[in-house]
């Protein structure tokens, strides 16, 4: 395989470039490749919620698309390590369904929602690159699954149950090296490496590969860009470093406790405890780091799980 130049990451293009009209051949062509249909997106819409009351949580996306048949489609990008991502995509759902149902409007309007979710770090237990998770109701004595009456499919204009719920898809981009001829692992492997081979014949990436050159960038974009990579080469290091730094900590004073118990209880407790104290203490490093490089105290808690009272205090 020929190797090509770098290109720019995807995440930065969804919130810069993507959202171009002239560049829609490149959504269409990844969520046409992801969903096995083809789709033209209408327009971009924005979601941010209308709080009913202070304190409220906003909904905010990377990027919320329409098709033709008025499909939502939510792109969610996440580099950080966030393990409450699974309810984060349910509430992202769950805000754009109901934004998006007039006031008046019966059930029945309500809008099939996919929400497509590349994420670059360790999500749950899984040894696939992708994901579908989709809505059945299953008996519990039988084992049939319930599926809608003639008369509702002619209605609703859908065959199944699952077709009404929102559906939704993990890309675990992190780390993907493998080109192939299947349209689906040539867009992982763009995403993971921002690159595209020659012989790529996925549905946009021919257009990606265009549109996304880092030379063709104006040099405002361009300092723009360099600066998110400075950005997510520092967490990197940062949190890897942390991960490092709590296991030697946890597993010295786990074996130190070992020994002067002098039992396999002792010992057990010991390496439990001296690593969770040890990844404690290097989560709170990390933070006081980041909070030194004036990292936002909202990003350093998404980052590191700390509550802001904690940051603030470091």
């Amino acid at each position: 395989m020929e190797r090509e130049p770098k290109l720019i990451r995807f995440d930065w293009a969804m919130k810069r470039l993507l959202r171009d009209k002239a560049n829609y051949g490149v959504l269409e062509g990844f969520i046409s490749t992801l969903l096995e249909k083809d789709l033209k997106i209408n327009r971009l819409l924005e979601s941010e919620s209308n709080r009913a009351r202070e304190g409220e949580k906003q909904n905010r996306v990377d990027i919320l698309a329409e098709d033709a048949d008025g499909a939502l489609y939510i792109i969610e990008v996440q580099n950080n390590n966030e393990y409450d991502f699974f309810q984060r995509m349910l509430f992202a759902t769950s805000k754009v369904t109901t934004e998006y149902l007039n006031k008046g409007d019966e059930y029945e309007r309500l809008r099939k929602v996919y929400s497509i979710n590349i994420v670059y770090f360790d999500l749950g237990v899984g040894t696939d690159t992708v994901y579908r998770g989709t809505t059945e109701f299953r008996g519990i004595h039988d084992g049939d699954i319930l599926n809608l009456s003639n008369v509702q499919q002619e209605k609703f204009g859908v065959e199944k149950v699952c077709d009404i719920f929102p559906e939704y898809y993990i890309l675990k981009a992190n780390d993907f090296d493998r080109w192939s001829r299947t349209p689906l692992d040539q867009w992982i492997y763009f995403l993971s490496n921002s690159e595209i081979p020659a012989d790529a014949t996925a549905p946009g990436l021919q257009e990606a590969r265009e549109r996304m050159r880092i030379e063709s960038l104006s040099p405002a974009d361009r300092a723009a860009y360099d600066d998110h990579l400075d950005y997510m080469r520092s967490w990197r290091v940062q949190y890897e470093t942390a991960i490092l730094e709590g296991r030697a900590e946890g597993r010295a004073e786990g074996r130190a406790e070992g020994r002067a118990e002098g039992r396999a209880e002792g010992r057990a407790e010991g390496r439990v405890e001296g690593r969770a104290e040890g990844r404690a203490e290097a989560v709170a490093e990390m933070a006081r780091q980041m909070k030194a490089n004036d990292i936002a105290p909202e990003m350093i808690a998404s980052i590191t799980r700390l509550d802001l009272e904690t940051i603030k205090s470091l």
